[in-house]
């Protein structure tokens, strides 16, 4: 999985066959003709509104590979934003690295790739929570 060019037709007809949904009920469930519903699997990117729909009939999260291409490729945020003040208590974030953000830089580091230290710097991922990754693998 390329999270840093991310082409979401490719993904979902993936998701599609992985589930054998015919393409009649899709066509129904989206509202659309097939051969539009075709054409989406070519796109490399779609409207949040038809993305969604796609999320509910396949019973998946397509947008976590967007929110995996923003943590590992947007600028680092400000270090003291790690947690919110509500009302008197804090609320800390919780993880925000998927299970496909995970594997990614496990596979960078295991193929030789990128080395740990490299990880680290370029990604902003603390050294710790790269390290218990490492560990459970």
């Amino acid at each position: 999985m390329n999270i840093k060019n991310i082409h979401i037709g490719n993904l979902i007809q993936t998701k599609v066959e992985e589930c054998q949904i015919p393409i009649e009920r899709i066509s129904r469930f989206l509202n659309r003709p097939e051969d539009e519903v075709e054409r989406m699997y070519h796109a490399k990117s779609m409207d949040t509104d038809v993305l969604l729909k796609w999320c509910k009939l396949l019973k998946f999260d397509f947008f976590r590979f967007y929110t995996g291409h923003l943590i590992l490729y947007s600028p680092g945020s400000r270090v003291d934003n790690t947690f919110r003040h509500k009302g008197e208590t804090m609320v800390f974030r919780k993880s925000i690295y998927t299970q496909e953000v995970k594997d990614f830089v496990l596979e960078r580091i295991n193929t030789g790739k990128m080395t740990a230290n490299d990880v680290v710097e370029r990604y902003k991922i603390p050294r710790t929570t790269l390290f218990k990754w490492m560990k459970k693998i």
